[in-house]
């Protein structure tokens, strides 16, 4: 088994990612759940129409939000692959993949919300482009869980590569596999038993402590001295 040696290089790119990971979390949180979340209600088209039309700063934002966070997914997938490859290349290359993926689906998945943007924006308070609006508004949160799949493989990938690495202590390794598990779950259960995802939801509580504790391991990681 590989493991990591502590060097300043590898301090300044977990600092770095540290960095990253956090922009990931506060844009990520912020987009759904302080932006977009309150305006959104899939069971009324209308009063939805009615509360983006209101606030479309706040709506585009929101996007702006989720761009900036796929993109530091990017930056991010490629300094936790140059971070971990000596602990596994094949997994560490893997793991990256399969960020990359998620990262690419989260930004295409945001033309959900512009199409349905630019319906509401056009149509005015026309039923018809209001309840059109709405489906689009549906299609980007399964869009959303579809890169989560991907992004649940990810961490259970990350779980094993932490836990191998001898510089990260296993239970960060053991908390990113268990997000990843939940993640996986949580998704799967958007396609094929959508009844049951508001039972689910606070499961993702787990991936916040997680993975907001390995964003802070990351930030803090000492230079070798």
């Amino acid at each position: 088994m590989s493991h990591l040696s502590l060097s300043d290089d590898l301090a300044r790119k977990s600092r770095i990612a540290g960095i990253l990971y956090l922009v990931i979390i506060v844009m990520g949180l912020g987009a759904e759940l302080g932006l977009r979340g309150p305006l959104i209600d899939l069971s009324d088209a209308p009063g939805t129409a009615k509360a983006i039309l209101a606030a479309p700063g706040q709506f585009r934002l929101a996007i702006a939000a989720d761009l900036v966070m796929a993109l530091s997914d990017v930056g991010l997938a490629v300094l936790l692959y140059l971070i971990f490859r000596k602990v596994a290349h094949g997994l560490a290359l893997s793991a990256m993949v399969f960020r990359l993926i998620q990262a690419v689906l989260i930004a295409a998945n945001l033309m959900a919300l512009q199409a349905a943007w630019l319906l509401l924006s056009n149509a005015g308070d026309a039923g018809d482009m209001q309840s059109l609006a709405l489906v689009f508004l549906d299609l980007h949160g399964h869009g959303y869980d579809l890169g989560l799949v991907f992004f649940g493989v990810n961490s259970l990938m990350m779980g094993a590569l932490v836990w191998r690495s001898g510089v990260f202590a296993k239970a960060f390794g053991a908390g990113l596999a268990f997000a990843g598990l939940v993640y996986l779950t949580g998704s799967g259960l958007r396609f094929v038993a959508p009844h049951l995802s508001a039972a689910f939801a606070p499961a993702y509580g787990v991936t916040i402590l997680a993975e907001s504790a390995f964003c802070l391991r990351l930030l803090f990681q000492p230079s070798r001295r």
